[in-house]
């Protein structure tokens, strides 16, 4: 049974002060360094199947701690309990050898993990195609960008269910479409009872996917409990007492367009076939393919359908939903009282849902479906999950801080009249 048990952890690192005081050290000529503390009295327990958020500013020591329950580093104080194979995604390429081919460095780190060169051999296939890298994968790891090596990494960690996964800010370097299969796959672990600990800046990230949170504040435990107070208590330090120190972003000046690097790798497609989607894209006021726009800017989905058999009524349907999985809104001509009517075998029609956009900046997807609804419950003729990825850039009306609508508000203060 997965578990992590720390108690009255702490690391320390020597500083030497002089160039030879290390080897004076290891002379026996006495003490000559002072002990820099990243850690100091850290406890905690992670129950089985708990996802665990920890946030921090850079260097508070959260890559130390992980480090340490993964077992590559050594505690100076306290002591550390894990049950469990666990799977860690730390440093970039950390493990990795880069004059070996991806399929070489799978292998490496598959067996350093404990796995045998048969149950490795039966994966490589889905390690290969998880990653996408191409003939890359037979390449030496020196020609890979970033990217290429966060891919190999994720797939090769995840290629077998571990007890515990352990994620270190490594997503945030990859593209939009590969973010959303690796999370794909995490809600796919967590469902199956795997325990998470995720490092990550993204808050709203840590919010939608971790039970709890630990906020590592100077090495120290600033605040563990529920996952938004921790994010909440994490953003008031960072930006509630020096707000003279904080500059938000300022508006894009982007326009709708379309950016053929925001292609979707994760999309499911399914159905019982008397239909199916053909195309589906995203559409500005004027009829222009897009998938960049401006918040507050309304757009268009559409769809195209091909029936293979006669049907009378189909329902049609949409979503959009955040990269993580989380449903924003979606309908169905159901709800608008307008039945669509029968279709036969050949006809070919456009599906359109024209849509306000209150979106917070950031990425999202979308999904399309044609279904039959009766007594036996739901059935899809055809359904693309994750079909297309939507950019949505700020712009100078933009009011949202958090979130993921804007909901334009607009304040006042109001003067009370003394009596």
């Amino acid at each position: 049974m997965s578990y992590i048990r720390l108690k009255n952890i702490g690391k320390a690192y020597k500083r030497y002060a002089r160039k030879y005081g290390r080897l004076a050290e290891w002379l026996g000529l006495g003490i000559h360094h002072e002990r820099l503390w990243v850690l100091n009295d850290i406890s905690f327990d992670v129950e089985p199947g708990e996802s665990i958020g920890i946030v921090g500013v850079n260097g508070a020591g959260k890559s130390t701690l992980l480090k340490m329950i993964t077992g590559t580093t050594s505690p100076s104080t306290g002591s550390v309990e894990v049950g469990g194979r666990i799977s860690a995604l730390l440093e970039l390429g950390m493990g990795f050898h880069l004059e070996f081919t991806g399929r070489q460095n799978a292998y490496m780190s598959a067996q350093l993990a404990g796995y045998s060169k048969a149950d490795i051999d039966a994966r490589m296939d889905e390690i290969e195609k998880f990653a996408e890298v191409g003939d890359y994968f037979d390449l030496p790891m020196r020609t890979y960008s970033t990217g290429m090596h966060v891919r190999v990494a994720f797939s090769v960690a995840t290629a077998f269910r571990p007890d515990i996964l352990i994620v270190d800010e490594a997503l945030s370097v990859g593209d939009a479409s590969f973010q959303r299969k690796c999370f794909q796959r995490i809600e796919k672990f967590r469902a199956q009872g795997t325990t998470l600990l995720l490092v990550s800046h993204d808050l709203e990230t840590v919010k939608k996917l971790c039970d709890r949170a630990l906020f590592i504040r100077e090495g120290a435990i600033g605040r563990m409990d529920a996952a938004k107070a921790v994010c909440d208590e994490y953003e008031k330090y960072l930006f509630g007492g020096c707000p003279q120190d904080f500059q938000p972003p300022g508006p894009e000046d982007s326009t709708a367009l379309f950016d053929p690097e925001l292609a979707t790798d994760c999309e499911q497609v399914y159905g019982e076939g008397r239909a199916d989607i053909e195309r589906c894209w995203i559409e500005d006021g004027n009829g222009c393919q897009i998938n960049v726009i401006v918040s507050g800017e309304p757009f268009v989905w559409r769809y195209r359908v091909c029936f293979n058999s006669d049907v009378a009524d189909p329902i049609f349907a949409m979503m959009i939903k955040t990269r993580e999985g989380v449903s924003i809104y979606g309908t169905d001509t159901t709800m608008f009282d307008n039945p669509a009517g029968g279709f036969v075998a050949g006809d070919r029609i456009d599906v359109v849902f024209e849509l306000n956009n209150i979106l917070a900046p950031g990425t999202y997807y979308l999904n399309c479906g044609i279904r039959m609804d009766d007594e036996n419950g739901v059935v899809f003729l055809s359904r693309r999950v994750d079909a297309a990825i939507l950019r949505v850039s700020s712009s100078k009306t933009t009011t949202v801080a958090a979130g993921l609508v804007d909901m334009t508000a607009r304040p006042s203060v109001l003067t009370m009249s003394k009596v």
